[in-house]
């Protein structure tokens, strides 16, 4: 019989006398409550001496019955541990497995080769970086011809909504104007 069937029995073994504990214990309980209903039978009919017997039966059955939810308590302890070690050698096996697979890929692993790969993906990488920020000037350089030739456009429709020309403005002021002057940002 392998450990597992074993310890699969005792569990059993043990779940079986804990379900035997709970029914003595509720004939028990049941006895118990029997035996209150007659000592106030026999107390009415002052029966006295019955009475005291009867309460020592009902001390007693309930000593019982705490003895019994006590060896209900510590066979579910002893079904606990059992559990535990189920879980314990079931992690172990698995740990075993893990371990095994790991040395057999550690074993078929090329360090070298691997290196050797990250080293020419890595190069790889610096190339595509740098063919896409030639990309990315030489669009932004396409983009900006159009962008400085609207920007003028804006900034003169912009001065003639306000009623400012700027070729006047200027000459009030006796500046000379050039033709940079007026493409500058304001």
């Amino acid at each position: 019989m392998t450990p597992a069937e074993r310890l699969r029995k005792n569990r059993r073994m043990l779940d079986k006398a804990i379900r035997e504990l709970d029914t003595q214990r509720v004939k028990l309980e049941k006895q118990e409550k029997a035996l209150v209903a007659t000592i106030r039978t026999s107390a009415q009919k002052g029966q006295m001496g019955a009475c005291k017997i009867q309460a020592k039966d009902l001390v007693r059955t309930r000593r019982y019955i705490e003895q019994f939810y006590s060896m209900r308590s510590n066979l579910q302890k002893i079904s606990l541990r059992l559990q535990t070690y189920q879980s314990q050698d079931q992690m172990a096996a698995a740990m075993k497995g893990a371990t095994m697979a790991l040395g057999s890929m550690n074993r078929a692993m090329n360090l070298p080769s691997l290196q050797r790969i990250a080293m020419e993906f890595e190069r790889e990488s610096d190339i595509m970086e740098q063919r896409q920020e030639m990309m990315d000037d030489a669009i932004d350089d396409a983009m900006d011809v159009g962008i400085e030739e609207e920007g003028d456009e804006v900034v003169e429709q912009v001065l003639e909504e306000i009623g400012v020309d700027l070729n006047q403005a200027v000459r009030r002021l006796h500046i000379p104007v050039s033709k940079h002057l007026l493409t500058l940002p304001f």
